[in-house]
């Protein structure tokens, strides 16, 4: 008889987060480490961290991470950039050459700011602006692809295992109030640079262990309202789904978390304060398509906080703790113990229930 430790439990995949209540500065260091007890979670075919805080030099502008397979691509993207942008700072993101990462396109992020002339003629706000432009470059423009493209904060990502991604990237020369971290083990779709996680729209960015079923029935109701769902991975939809819930339908954190994992029906019923249970219709009633079937655990980092959940079975591992001002998130306690050694409070949220932490106003 084989035991654990001999064979390999298929729930795959590693999410890990943690975030300050009172907005102190942690390096990328800590995450990175937490990622190592899951190494086994993963198969080296996708890593990755999102970070939240980190560019207050440029908080006011919106910072575009993108992978360009050439130069001459680059070259075509920041034509159609300086069509729409000032962009106040072009680099390469840095990196050190690691045997664990290899064949990496061009990483290049800009700083930009939306034209008002351009803003005026197309007569949306700024974030819609910047969304529709993600979804053209990622839809139209072959070899480019953005990756990152909120305010203060930056996803950094590659083939590879999470902490090699995390050494890659140099994230210990990075500080922010909020972190989170995503070890890939894919099913039924590739490992590719663009696919790993976390997946993000402006400042949103999601992690996610499990599978979406409703996959399909999700990408077609969310691609009628100009979403583009071109990363070949469900995950990436998550993402979409909570902005447009979000963003353009102004519903709260607990309001989208109740329209993705819905209550069942019978639950419902079962409330006896009718306002809820009208409420919790309501939004049953008004967005069936976003409903989100099967197995998922995420974490969706958002300026200023971070919102856990899972499906509403608990289908997959997730696991919270705090200690003093910091709250820590991760499918496994050993990698939150690896933050926190003497993290208290460990639980496992039920199925469906959200676990939504904010900064605390003015910290960030």
């Amino acid at each position: 008889m084989k035991i654990e430790g001999q064979v390999r439990i298929p729930s795959g995949c590693a999410i890990a987060a943690v975030i300050s209540r009172e907005g102190k500065k942690m390096t990328g260091e800590m995450i990175t480490e937490a990622m190592k007890p899951m190494h086994d979670r993963s198969n080296g075919l996708g890593g990755g961290f999102a970070a939240y805080g980190i560019y207050p030099d440029y908080k006011e502008f919106y910072a575009l991470h993108m992978f360009f397979d050439s130069r001459e691509t680059r070259k075509a993207c920041e034509v159609l950039l300086k069509e729409r942008f000032e962009i106040v700072e072009s680099e390469l993101i840095p990196t050190r050459k690691i045997p664990a990462i290899t064949d990496e396109p061009i990483i290049w992020r800009y700083f930009v700011s939306p034209l008002k002339s351009v803003l005026a003629s197309m007569q949306i706000d700024e974030k819609e602006f910047v969304a529709r432009t993600v979804m053209k470059i990622n839809d139209e423009m072959n070899g480019a692809y953005v990756f990152s493209s909120g305010k203060n904060m930056g996803t950094f990502k590659a083939i590879g295992f999470p902490e090699d991604v995390g050494v890659f990237f140099k994230l210990e020369e990075y500080e922010g109030y909020s972190w989170t971290a995503h070890g890939r083990y894919p099913t039924n779709t590739p490992g590719w640079w663009a696919g790993a996680h976390p997946f993000t729209l402006l400042d949103y960015s999601v992690v996610h262990n499990g599978e979406i079923s409703s996959y399909d029935a999700n990408r077609r109701y969310i691609e009628m309202f100009g979403y583009k769902c071109t990363m070949l991975t469900d995950t990436e939809v998550i993402t979409y789904v909570m902005d447009y819930l979000i963003r353009r339908q102004n519903l709260s954190m607990s309001e989208a978390a109740n329209v993705v994992a819905a209550p069942f029906w019978s639950t419902i019923e079962g409330i006896s304060d009718p306002e809820e249970q009208n409420r919790l219709k309501f939004l049953r009633t008004a967005f069936p398509s976003l409903l989100i079937t099967g197995p998922f655990s995420i974490v969706m980092g958002f300026s200023g906080g971070l919102m856990a959940l899972n499906d509403r079975l608990k289908l997959r591992s997730m696991v919270v703790g705090e200690k003093d001002d910091k709250v820590y998130i991760a499918s496994e306690e050993a990698a939150i113990r690896t933050m926190e050694p003497d993290a208290k409070n460990i639980f496992a949220p039920a199925g469906g229930e959200p676990v939504i932490v904010k900064v605390k106003d003015g910290a960030y």
